[in-house]
């Protein structure tokens, strides 16, 4: 048998190695690439337009704010370059509205009244008229802000098409919800490019304000601080008792003035503002009412009543609402010791010559005698020119059995210095007058 040869031993596995770490690199610093120039341009741009916003008073900004938030279409006139364009958009910043801007000039009238598009079967569904991009979105936002600019250079075709817009809020086949509100801008006729005096119809949907530069606003806004608009406070409370005083005061005056209710002027510039129709009274009860419930002053009044029927008839309406206010003749009467007279001098006087006119009306001894007694009080506790006139009148409507008021004594010497010193000024006058020939 072969001997078998034993085997050696198995020598120990040596230990694996330990695996050694790669070095981590070092990353090589990072170099931010230098600016280029039009970036520091940008950052110097945005400088300058950090603004913010400050509550100051402004008329002319109260009245827009306020016809914004009646729903009224408001067209803001002024030269160029003075800021209509600048306040729109920071109104529509400060009331949180999308603002939309159309250059009504750029248009075409298919632009407004929409673009016939045909459909499968136009026998039977019709045409539609597709309305323009910017029309979608504002349907789709749901509110904003839609400022049309450069009215005044828009032709008639344009503004034959603006019409429907303007006044019932329709563009093609889409309406315009609640939310949206309507601003426009034009500037005058004689500095407008290749202007266009408005067509009456278009103006008279609008309220018009005639925009202007303060000094102070535009040197504190150049300064970074520019005034701040912000929608009217209306006080619940006085809704219902706004409109009552709106419609009275309103119908009241057409009432008594009735060719004030409608009067096309006869130049072609006027028509192209504001003048009264029963479409522009309408808007101007809305505006009374509205001032009325937010407590806006006469000022801001006065401007948004004259920009809806005009100057002439704006006037007398806001003479109406301070008639309104006047005490009752025949309250004054039944107690005149405690009469209340306004402070104006012209309500005063309006108030006296109501008090006389109310006794000619219904002559009475006590009536004639009251009457008296609150020209006293009127000579003491204001202007004593004012009691010259009512006294006069009320003294030619003494009776023959009616004894004279010892109250007449005290107002003699104010009627008396009157006279003398309207006779000396026709004294005066009759003496300048041969001179005045001579030198001609």
């Amino acid at each position: 048998m072969p001997t078998q040869t034993p085997c050696p031993p198995h020598a120990p596995a040596a230990p694996a190695p330990t695996p050694v770490a790669a070095p981590t690199p070092v990353a090589a610093p990072s170099v931010e690439p230098a600016p280029s120039r039009l970036d520091v341009a940008g950052r110097l741009l945005s400088l300058l337009r950090d603004v913010t916003t400050e509550p100051r008073p402004d008329n002319r900004l109260e009245a827009l704010t306020l016809a914004v938030a009646a729903d009224l279409p408001v067209l803001l006139w002024g030269e160029p370059g003075i800021g209509k364009t600048a306040a729109l958009t920071q109104l529509a910043d400060s009331l949180g509205l999308p603002l939309t801007t159309v250059i009504a000039s750029v248009h075409e009238p298919s632009d407004f009244s929409g673009l016939p598009v045909v459909g499968d079967d136009p026998a039977e569904q019709g045409v539609p008229m597709a309305p323009p991009d910017w029309a979608v979105r504002l349907v789709r936002a749901g509110r904003g802000l839609l400022f049309l600019d450069e009215l005044s250079t828009a032709p008639p075709a344009v503004q034959a098409a603006l019409l429907r817009l303007v006044l019932e809020r329709r563009i093609g086949a889409l309406t315009l919800p609640p939310g949206v509100r309507i601003v426009a801008a034009a500037n005058p006729r004689s500095s407008a490019a290749d202007g266009w005096e408005l067509s009456p119809p278009l103006a008279n949907r609008f309220v018009h304000l005639q925009w202007t530069h303060d000094h102070e606003v535009v040197v504190r806004g150049l300064g970074g601080t520019w005034p701040r608009a912000t929608l009217p406070r209306l006080d619940p409370a006085k809704l219902a008792e706004a409109v009552d005083f709106a419609r009275r005061a309103v119908c009241g005056l057409l009432a008594a003035r009735p060719k004030l209710v409608h009067q096309l002027p006869s130049s072609e510039a006027r028509r192209g503002g504001a003048w009264p129709s029963p479409r522009s009274w309408e808007t101007t009860l809305t505006l009374v009412a509205f001032a009325t419930a937010a407590g806006s002053s006469r000022d801001v009044l006065s401007l948004l009543v004259r920009g809806a029927v005009g100057d002439g008839p704006g006037l007398e309406l806001l003479a109406s609402l301070d008639r309104m206010d006047l005490p009752d003749p025949e309250t004054l009467l039944a107690d005149p010791a405690g009469a209340e007279l306004p402070e104006r001098g012209d309500l005063r006087q309006a108030v006296l010559d109501g008090v006389v006119a109310a006794v000619r009306a219904r002559p009475d001894r006590a009536r004639w005698d009251a009457a008296w007694a609150l020209l006293v009080r009127a000579l003491e506790t204001g202007a004593p020119d004012l009691v010259v006139v009512p006294a006069t009148t009320l003294a030619s409507l003494r009776r023959d059995d009616w004894d004279v008021p010892a109250a007449i004594e005290r107002l003699a010497g104010v009627v008396t210095l009157s006279r003398r010193a309207d006779r000396a000024a026709d004294r005066a006058a009759t003496r300048n007058a041969p001179t005045a020939k001579a030198g001609r």
